[in-house]
């Protein structure tokens, strides 16, 4: 059930990173930068779903250690796009909650995977 919920999560997020991408587009930023926050935004969710088919526990683990780092990354641009007024601080804030939920989740099952033995 945690691994649904995670999965869920992930891919909300990135629907959501591709959206406010696409509105700062339209609000005439076209900055490079976008793709690199759409990568690691979008990466998150993929890595989590690949991570279901993986074809050991060790797999598992490293696609989910992946996703993580994805949302470490995610996060470093979020800081920088509210920083530079590309994103409002409300945009910010959703942004940032949702990522840290699926860090949280990201951790707590990395940490359940490793100590299953």
């Amino acid at each position: 059930m945690k691994e649904s919920s995670l999965v869920h999560l992930s891919r909300t997020f990135a629907v959501n990173v591709v959206n406010i991408c696409s509105d700062i587009k339209k609000r005439g930023n076209s900055n490079p930068l976008l793709s690199q926050f759409i990568r690691s935004g979008t990466s998150i969710g993929a890595n989590i779903h690949e991570a279901n088919y993986a074809s050991s526990r060790l797999d598992f683990i490293n696609k989910l250690q992946i996703a993580l780092k994805e949302c470490y990354e995610t996060e470093y641009w979020l800081s920088i796009f509210k920083d530079t007024d590309m994103i409002s601080e409300d945009e910010y804030k959703k942004l940032y909650s949702e990522n840290s939920k699926i860090r949280i989740m990201l951790i707590a099952s990395i940490n359940t995977a490793k100590d299953n033995k």
